[in-house]
Parts: C-alpha cells; structure tokens; sequence
C-alpha cells in the first residue's frame, strides 16, 4: 500500500551518524549544520480516563501501564522476505519502494543491543524467533523513516497486524559504533521507556524555533508536529521514572549548542549523554523488571481465593494444574488495578495464552479460558493500585 510522504527537495550522501554532509552551512560561520538522525517515536492517541480519579491512583496506573508483566518473553523478528517494505507516495505524485530487510552485520547490532540489556539482568528474556506470527517486535529497516518503536504494551495493545513494524531503523547501524546506541535506545521503548529530555523534572526551556528550524532540516526533514512530539512536549510527570533527571540516559537525545535556553549551563555546550547504559537506565530497569525467583507465590487451585498482598508495581506468580479440562473464570478481588498475564508452560519455555488490565476500571477484570488437564500453567499478576491491599484477592473457579 502507498502512503503518502513529504518529498525532500535535498539530497546528499550521509555521514556515519546519519547526518546529510551536504546540508545547508551556518550563513555566518560557514560551518556546516551538523544535527544527529533522531528517534521518532509513533503517535498514539492518549488514553481516556476518568475525571475524578483520584491523583495518587491515576500516577500509578500511568507509571505501569505501558510495562510489561515481569517474566515475559519478547519475540523479536527480522523482515526478511524481498516483498517486505511499502511503495511511498510522495507529494508531487511519484513514488518510491522501500525494503525492510537488511544485511547480516547491521541485525547483529541489533543482537548486541538486545545482549546489553539482558545483561543487566531483568525478569524479562529476548529470543528471536524466524516466523513473523510468533513475533512480538518486528523489526524493519526502512531507509530515511527514521528510527522508532512502539512503547511497551502498545505493540499488542494497539492490534497492529503481523506484516506491520513495531520498530525500524532509517540508517546503517554499522556506519559507525556508537549506532549500537540507537539499537539500545529502540529497545528501551520497547522496555516500555520514554525520552528522557521530555521529562519534566529536567526543566529544560528551548528555544522552540531553532529547535523546530534545526530538525526540519536533512537528515531528521521532521514536520512541527513531530518535533513537538519527540522533543518539546513534556511528558506526564505520573510517567516519569524517579524523582531526578539523567542527561546521561540512553533514552535522552544529544543536543548541540543553540537549541536550550535553560539550564543556562547546555546553552552553549549542548548536552551529550556517555553512551551505552546508565547507572540510572539499570537500576530503573531492574525496579520493574528484577530477576525472577524460580519458585512461584503458590499453587492456585479451583474455588480457592489467595491474598495479593502487593505493593503498587509488586508481582505475583502462581502456578496451575488443572485437574479436569473445562473453561475456567481467574479474578482479581478488591478495590485494584492490575494487568493478569496467563502462560501455559511448554517444557522450560512459557507460551502466552491471555491477558486482562483492568487498571483505571471501576470493575475487576476476568480470564475466560480453557484450560487442559495434564497441562501447566503460570499466572502472572502486576498490581498498579489498592484501595485495601489487605482486601485484594486472586480466584480461580
């Protein structure tokens, strides 16, 4: 299917960051505008939520809700047939067909990206996987669209189909080393993290028309609302990991003198984050997702109910055998929010079945699934908030 595009009128071969070295030069200087290919991560329409929910309960469920349940196994897939891509319309009519696929070496960037943060040692695994339908992050590599992905959840939550991307890369993550960074700043969305320099608790002041005048040139070409989106807007505080802000995230764009009035300190230097992961990416990543303990919270058998006893982001897992093959109800009790996750073990792995989040409802949501005899299964529940704790249940009948 074409989709329609904005043509740019400049062309000019690329520097090892993506940079277009025949871009326009400063008109006193001479030097030449040198800006960095940047993140553009989707539009999503926000959620709805209710009015008179109550602060504390809407920063929690803010704050979890594009996380995944800790244990999860994300499925990431190459594109890799040669009718992978899309045909671009541009503006002036003609069109152009774009391939998603790409070489051996620029995937084994990828790899290593997914490696750095296995490394740090979370509940959550990668494992690629060689048939797209299996798949929960579908990576493309789709020259001049930019680098981006989904956020958390929103790669199931939104539908989006087999064949559709949830992450692409617009330029040689070989050309240079440092690209191993955007690989590991595109998985961090995936993580279910935002940008770091829209955080709030920053208090970075721009100049909002060089900003806007510096990425609507080569290589970024970004319309005002997508510069709006990626680097002026200020994130919810509610979203926010923490209470302090990391210039040196791996989730934080490079700026260059010009574009930041304050603090007054980055004027003219800019800011440069070091590269890789930060102490802070790691501990952050941890507090979500810290590794597992082998043994489950307990067994969870037919018309039983089990206490939760969690704090706000706390996790639970429990194990089912059921003894009778039959459609089976699984509910959370009390006055919560929480996101269930359902798995039927397959030998060491975990197959995921289902899910439920009914965090800002004013109902507990429930799992309606067969389950087979002789089979395992592992119930994943992540609490974002509790009226009563001492009152939250999980039941399975």
């Amino acid at each position: 299917m074409a989709t329609t595009s904005t043509k740019k009128k400049h062309k000019g071969k690329t520097s090892a960051r993506g940079t277009d070295v025949s871009a326009p030069r400063d008109g006193k200087s001479g030097e030449l505008i040198d800006f960095p290919s940047y993140c553009s991560m989707p539009i999503v329409p926000a959620k709805v939520r209710s009015s008179t929910m109550h602060p504390g309960r809407l920063a929690l469920i803010v704050m979890l809700e594009k996380k995944w349940v800790n244990g999860t196994t994300l499925h990431y897939y190459f594109f890799d047939k040669e009718t992978d891509g899309r045909t671009v319309q541009f503006t002036d009519g003609s069109t152009e067909r774009r391939k998603w696929t790409t070489t051996k070496a620029e995937k084994e960037v990828v790899r290593k990206a997914f490696d750095m943060w296995k490394r740090v040692g979370l509940g959550i695994t990668f494992v690629e996987v060689n048939r797209r339908e299996d798949a929960e992050i579908r990576i493309g590599f789709e020259r001049d669209d930019g680098a981006w992905s989904f956020v958390g959840r929103d790669l199931i939550d939104l539908g989006l189909g087999v064949n559709e991307r949830t992450m692409n890369f617009g330029w040689d993550l070989t050309a240079h080393p440092s690209e191993l960074d955007t690989a590991i700043h595109e998985i961090g969305h995936t993580l279910g993290f935002p940008h770091e320099h829209q955080n709030p608790i920053a208090g970075i002041e721009w100049d909002e028309e060089a900003v806007f005048a510096a990425l609507a040139l080569p290589p970024n070409s970004w319309s005002r609302e997508t510069t709006f989106h990626n680097i002026i807007r200020k994130i919810t505080p509610d979203s926010v990991q923490g209470s302090e802000w990391d210039p040196n995230s791996v989730m934080h764009y490079p700026f260059g003198p010009g574009l930041i009035r304050k603090p007054e300190r980055f004027s003219v230097t800019g800011i440069s984050p070091a590269g890789g992961l930060s102490a802070r990416d790691k501990s952050w990543v941890r507090s979500f997702y810290p590794p597992l303990s082998d043994q489950p919270a307990g067994t969870l058998q037919p018309a039983q109910s089990l206490k939760l006893d969690l704090l706000p982001g706390g996790q639970k897992n429990f194990l089912i055998e059921p003894v009778v093959t039959r459609r089976y109800q699984i509910q959370t009790f009390g006055p919560s929010d929480t996101v269930k996750v359902l798995f039927e073990k397959d030998g060491e792995d975990l197959r995921y079945i289902l899910g439920e989040d009914d965090s800002g409802l004013d109902t507990n949501g429930v799992l309606e699934v067969k389950l087979l005899s002789g089979r395992k299964y592992v119930l994943r529940v992540r609490l974002s908030h509790a009226e009563r704790p001492e009152e939250t249940a999980i039941m399975l009948w």
